[in-house]
């Protein structure tokens, strides 16, 4: 069975910074092409960042310099770390796994919430 269990959500002032995590298994985690996406209410869910099995990562121009994902193959974890975070980032952020053609799972996703 394929979980993706994405965590570390929650309420966070203008400038603050958050971690999340995203806990897989039922995978072959170290060879899966991981990703962050987010939708915020009454849009479409949007690409975040990506890391490729090989470490490679790809960012949203809107989140690059502030935000960093990496992967631990050793934990099958996947992080996303976010600093100076904006109103605009609001959404619910979920975790991605995908291998070619073979599989695309999607976690159930976890909710930041940027205010003051």
């Amino acid at each position: 069975q394929v979980r993706l269990v994405e965590s570390g959500g929650g309420l966070v002032q203008p400038g603050g910074s958050l971690r999340l995590s995203c806990a897989a298994s039922g995978i072959s985690f170290s060879i899966s092409d991981m990703g962050w996406y987010r939708q915020a209410p009454g849009k479409q869910r949007e690409l975040v960042a990506t890391i490729h099995s090989g470490g490679i990562t790809n960012y949203q121009d809107s989140v690059k310099g502030r935000f960093t994902v990496s992967r631990d193959n050793a934990q099958n974890t996947v992080y996303l770390q976010m600093n100076s975070l904006k109103p605009e980032d609001t959404a619910v952020y979920y975790c991605n796994a995908r291998r070619g053609g073979y599989y695309n799972y999607w976690g159930q996703g976890t909710q930041v919430t940027v205010s003051s």
